[in-house]
């Protein structure tokens, strides 16, 4: 069984680093399109009512923001790895590290400023609070929250104080209280819509029957240490995915660079150096991009008064030597056309060293 230097030297090593890749970066890019799709949607609604004015809140604008992170960065990298464009996957790369290091640094900060992080979250939800019954998308968000981990507001349900329907200083029937998302109820119990009337005129211990009084920051708080294997299971889902990203375009980068430095990519900077034509190469195998290797390298067919020669290089011929190359090609040259001629090649560049 060949080691694992030896697989990497491989075609077929390079077909399964590439290949891999590009699924990798297609199926992200389509995840982000359709993230992006359903955040313009959600947008393009939210301006028809004109709900929350601070785009802050609005979660359409973080889909569309995070829609159109995923899709770009999976763009460069699946047109990278098809085109082994070294330049798109060295940004595709260094990207991903990026957004993976600003994720790990704003977890860190948010555990060891706990405080600052849950005070930045209060004044968010109570922002959020005041614009409750105008923004559809913020509400239903925080109808689930609530329902979901059995809280009420941000820090305490005394929150919905600021909200205009539901300040004590009100009129109508949702005055001095809570919505019903807040309430405790039974199960098969008939929702009642009112049952958080006047609630806001008691005390904690007055309500421990009637709604949650702890406020949804903490109440998450308390969910993630309870359940700390779902809390590491969330963390490796977002995290994982954008690791194997970094350690296949990492690989597959160093392998463009290891075939760059060798013969068995077609490189016609090289080649317009040493002076030759794209008739001058034995392309075969090269595929449509002009840049697939081929082990022993694209030698030099023979010239017609050399004699003939078998064009495919044998399995274990060494590389080609570009010096040795160039000077017997000059050498040629300047024994057909003279000391005093000039000779430029007329080929179009195709540099596969991006």
């Amino acid at each position: 069984m060949p080691s694992y230097e030896e697989w990497k030297r491989t075609v077929h090593f390079y077909y399964l680093v590439k290949f891999t890749l590009n699924v990798y970066s297609m199926l992200f890019s389509f995840l982000g399109l359709c993230v992006l799709c359903v955040g313009v949607y959600a947008e393009v609604e939210r301006q028809r009512y004109r709900t929350l004015e601070g785009v802050f809140l609005a979660p359409a604008v973080v889909l569309i923001l995070l829609g159109l992170v995923m899709f770009t960065v999976s763009l460069v990298g699946m047109v990278g790895s098809l085109r082994d464009n070294k330049t798109l996957l060295h940004m595709f790369l260094c990207v991903l590290c990026v957004l993976l290091a600003l994720q790990a640094l704003a977890l860190i900060v948010a555990l060891l400023f706990e405080r600052t992080t849950s005070e930045l979250f209060q004044r968010n939800i109570r922002e959020g609070i005041k614009h409750y019954y105008d923004d559809l998308d913020f509400k239903n968000i925080l109808d689930y929250v609530q329902q979901k981990f059995s809280c009420c507001g941000g820090d305490e349900y005394k929150d919905w104080e600021v909200n205009q329907y539901h300040f004590c200083n009100g009129s109508g029937p949702l005055a001095c209280g809570v919505p019903y998302t807040c309430c405790i109820h039974q199960v098969g119990e008939v929702v009642n819509t009112l049952c958080g009337y006047k609630t806001l005129t008691k005390q904690r211990e007055d309500l421990t029957d009637v709604i949650h009084v702890r406020g949804c920051i903490h109440a998450v708080n308390l969910w993630m240490g309870d359940n700390i294997g779902a809390t590491i299971g969330i963390c490796c889902a977002v995290g994982l995915p954008q690791l194997l990203g970094i350690l296949l375009s990492c690989v597959f980068w160093n392998l463009l660079v290891e075939m760059s430095e060798s013969a068995d990519m077609v490189d016609f900077r090289a080649l317009k150096r040493a002076g030759f034509d794209y008739s001058d190469l034995d392309l075969a195998g090269a595929g449509w991009c002009m840049c697939l290797p081929r082990e022993g390298g694209y030698l030099p067919l023979a010239r017609a008064d050399t004699g003939p020669a078998d064009s495919a290089p044998e399995p274990n011929a060494p590389p080609l030597d570009w010096e040795q190359v160039q000077a017997e090609h000059s050498l040629m040259q300047f024994e057909e056309v003279g000391q005093d001629s000039a000779w430029m090649p007329g080929i179009d560049e195709v540099d596969s060293r991006d």
